[in-house]
């Protein structure tokens, strides 16, 4: 089966959560928890927005050793250095550019014309070559450029170095059939694009993160960015452990997994929202509190027969110990 490489940005996008401030100490310590669920990729901070944020990225590269560990950048030369700075120690450091592309970016945000655009991702990526062997390059917000602007700037970033181009739905916009179309696209239209890898990062503005993720992997997606828990800007990211279990219960549809150890999700899982202060929703999937309860007396006899009647996985998947029965008005006397 294919392997999904998994990109954490817990400590990134998800600190960009409305009300989360993690600091020094928590981060490296969630971080050496992500080792231990087996992500690939921790995207560690941005460097360049403060300080603070630099020395946590610092730190989190010194105490990782078996997950590559990442800074963002925007696509300017002090940026880059600042990266360079807060990656030293690092086993397997790698940089994260990104640069807008969309034309409402291009018009209201950057005011840069297309080939403004592509001059300045070329020249930071090429600049990041001279410190970096590891380049992640994002067109922020890909999923509203057009089509064949972005299959231009995906063919200039792997002929200027970069190693994985990400495609982000940033704004959470896209449907699953639209995202997939581009990763179905890229494939088949840019020169080159066997020898890098492809990325996807979405948004939960509509709902749709987790479900576009998926449809990414359907069309070709080598890596899937996302957050314990779904946290992050506004409505939060693809959520990690939906992904993971999605790719585990339905081998023989997606016909390809990651090699995360599931059975440290739960505890992945809680201890992401203890540090962050944000509560995980009873009715959420995988890790919410009543995902592997049943209250309704129909189903409740049927768990008790056979557990598959009503579970399609099994609560010991994730490291927890069981599922649960609560007794309510629903029931039934047997």
């Amino acid at each position: 089966m294919r392997k999904i490489y998994i990109f954490d940005t817990s400590l990134r996008d998800g600190e960009q959560s409305p009300g989360v401030n993690l600091n020094i100490q928590e981060k490296v310590e969630i971080a050496l928890q992500l080792e231990k669920l087996g992500v690939d990729r921790i995207e560690a901070g941005f460097p360049a927005a403060s300080p603070g944020d630099l020395a946590a990225v610092n730190a989190v590269a010194r105490a990782v050793k078996n997950a590559s560990v990442i800074g963002l950048s925007r696509s300017r030369e002090q940026d880059i250095e600042a990266v360079r700075e807060a990656l030293q120690g690092a086993e397997d450091p790698c940089i994260h550019l990104f640069l807008a592309t969309s034309p409402i970016h291009r018009k209201h945000k950057l005011r840069m014309e297309k080939h403004q655009v592509l001059e300045a991702a070329e020249a930071a990526i090429k600049y990041a070559r001279k410190y970096f062997s590891k380049i992640e390059f994002s067109a922020e917000d890909a999923g509203r450029t057009e089509l064949d602007f972005l299959c231009e700037v995906t063919d200039l970033a792997i002929r200027s170095g970069a190693t994985v181009v990400n495609i982000p739905d940033t704004v959470g916009y896209m449907t699953p059939y639209e995202y997939g179309n581009i990763f179905k696209t890229l494939k088949e239209t840019v020169p080159g694009i066997e020898k890098i890898q492809l990325s996807a990062h979405c948004h939960d503005d509509l709902g749709m993160a987790t479900v576009n993720a998926l449809a990414a992997i359907l069309n070709g997606a080598d890596q899937i960015e996302g957050t314990i828990n779904g946290i992050g800007e506004r409505a939060g990211n693809t959520a990690i452990e939906e992904v993971a279990l999605a790719l585990e219960t339905r081998q023989e549809y997606f016909q390809a997994k990651t090699t995360l150890t599931l059975s440290e999700i739960a505890r992945t899982s809680r201890l992401v929202s203890k540090l962050t202060g944000m509560v995980v929703p009873g009715n959420k999937a995988i890790v919410g509190a009543n995902a592997f309860a049943h209250e309704s007396g129909i189903h409740q006899d049927g768990v008790l027969k056979e557990k598959t009647t009503y579970e399609i996985m099994s609560p010991e998947k994730i490291g927890l110990k069981g599922g649960k029965l609560p007794l309510g008005k629903l029931s039934g006397r047997h």
